[in-house]
């Protein structure tokens, strides 16, 4: 990359603990490692992608696309990065890091972006960044890089395998925002998942195992997290009527699916009560993470979050020490019908 760019690099920081994100069950990116270097002196040839400067930094990332799967499939390795109050998203430049190292190499226009089954394919990105734009990148601290679906068949976009998603990913060197006290992650709710701002565990329970049957649907409350939430600058207007603070609840079922139908998890919703039954909120849809692709098939059983936002004085003063009760459901399709009759599941958080 110095030879390349005529520029001196200096590492800012090096981490190598891998990440992953399942793009299938079968089928997964790991970000296997990642350097962050500062780049000076660079030849004014490369002044473009360093945002028209010749200073900058750049971000070297390792990754790795393997395939569980029982058949070939196809993975195009868009890993573009984008961060909180960036101007445009990154993508990997092909003229810092040699030809064969790169990822792009191993899964291009060539070979249709081919992955045999049991496959794993290793390469590198380096994503480049101007000194204004590397500046804000380090007050943020977080990037996410987005995690395309695949496919099942060459340029069939309609046969997508898994899902499409982004991985954040956490610059600093210091233990990561998104771990709770006790050790364990944020729950994967919009918030957490979008990188909408940071998160703060005030109570978390695991564990609960209380489950209700609504027709053919085993519904069960696995968990649920309260958090202090400050959001980033992006994010601050959504929650500009929270002017005494904010915190999110966000509770964990499982749901059973016997029935015949296909659950859609974008349009289940749910009513959270509190204060002795006198005030009342809706589950906030904008908080999840859920697109149409998101279900869960006839004869499995997975994950639901249902999130709810509290204001942060009322909560301490009036709410924290009564009774917080869920109504989850009823069950619906994908299409948003209802499958479970109107039945729905209640539950109270327990201390």
């Amino acid at each position: 990359m110095e030879d390349a760019t005529e520029g001196t690099a200096d590492l800012i920081l090096e981490n190598e603990e891998d990440q992953t994100f399942d793009v299938d069950d079968d089928f997964t990116v790991s970000l296997d490692a990642f350097q962050l270097v500062e780049l000076n002196g660079i030849h004014t040839n490369f002044e473009i992608p360093f945002n028209d400067q010749t200073d900058g930094g750049v971000l070297i990332a390792e990754y790795t696309v393997t395939n569980d799967l029982d058949d070939d499939a196809y993975y195009m390795p868009t890993f573009d990065i984008s961060y909180t109050g960036a101007q445009k998203a990154h993508s990997g430049n092909r003229d810092l890091l040699p030809e064969e190292e790169q990822i792009a190499t191993h899964l291009a226009p060539d070979n249709d972006y081919h992955i045999e089954a049991g496959e794993s394919v290793t390469g590198f990105y380096a994503y480049p960044f101007g000194e204004d734009e590397l500046e804000d990148l380090m007050d943020e601290g977080t990037i996410e890089i987005e995690m395309p679906s695949a496919l099942s068949e060459p340029e069939a976009y309609d046969s997508t395998i898994g899902s499409n998603g982004q991985m954040n990913v956490d610059l600093n060197e210091e233990e990561s925002g998104d771990e709770s006290e006790n050790g364990g992650d944020f729950y994967e709710d919009g918030a957490t998942a979008t990188n909408m701002g940071d998160k703060e565990m005030v109570k978390e329970a695991e564990g609960i195992g209380e489950s209700e049957e609504l027709e053919d649907y085993t519904v069960e409350l696995e968990g649920y997290q309260f958090t202090e939430f400050t959001p980033n600058s992006d994010e601050e207007p959504r929650f500009a009527d929270f002017d005494n603070g904010v915190v999110l609840l966000t509770v964990k079922f499982n749901v059973d699916n016997q029935g015949s139908e296909t659950i859609g998890l974008s349009p289940l919703s749910s009513t959270l009560t509190v204060n002795d039954g006198n005030q009342w909120l809706t589950g906030e849809g904008m908080l999840l993470d859920y697109s149409v692709d998101d279900v869960i098939e006839s004869g499995e059983s997975g994950e639901v979050l249902q999130v709810y936002t509290l204001d942060q004085e009322q909560y301490e003063k009036i709410w924290k020490d009564k009774e917080f009760e869920v109504e989850f459901g009823p069950i619906r399709d994908e299409d948003a019908q209802d499958i479970s009759k109107g039945h729905t599941a209640e539950f109270v958080l327990p201390e």
